[in-house]
């Protein structure tokens, strides 16, 4: 073995996220992994951690969660067509973040209006609260 291939064999976990591209930096790559954001096997881990072929990565960047699972080893953080042969992210994953996707575009999330109310839905509303909410 050369000394290039130890190298990429042991891989700091916050190295490898950020080589991923699933981090703009070490830095933030640390942070997550520090505030429990990212998961190893099920368990928080520490930026430390030397992920292996075939581990499965819980990790959550935002509104999204992604389960993914280790199909290479690098710390050379190179272009982004080069970063997705580094992991596959499960069916299951994919499906449940395009269905949070779709629920949030669709407004699932909160009371959606058509805008500011009309003046006549203005003295709608005030009347509808001077009777105490009686719909009548």
């Amino acid at each position: 073995m050369t000394q290039k291939q130890e190298e990429d064999d042991k891989v700091r976990l916050d190295k490898w996220l950020w080589a991923a591209r699933f981090y703009k930096t070490r830095a933030l790559a640390k942070a997550a992994i520090e505030s429990g954001k990212v998961h190893c096997r099920g368990e928080r881990c520490k930026p430390s951690k030397e992920p292996r072929l075939g581990d499965a990565l819980q990790i959550r960047n935002g509104f999204d969660e992604r389960i993914v699972v280790v199909k290479a080893l690098s710390a050379v953080r190179r272009g982004a067509p080069e970063a997705q042969t580094l992991y596959a992210e499960t069916e299951e994953s994919i499906a449940k973040r395009e269905q949070a996707a779709a629920l949030r575009k669709a407004g699932g999330l909160g009371v959606t209006t058509d805008g500011r109310p009309s003046k006549k839905q203005r003295r709608q509303f005030h009347q509808f609260q001077d009777r105490g909410g009686d719909l009548q």
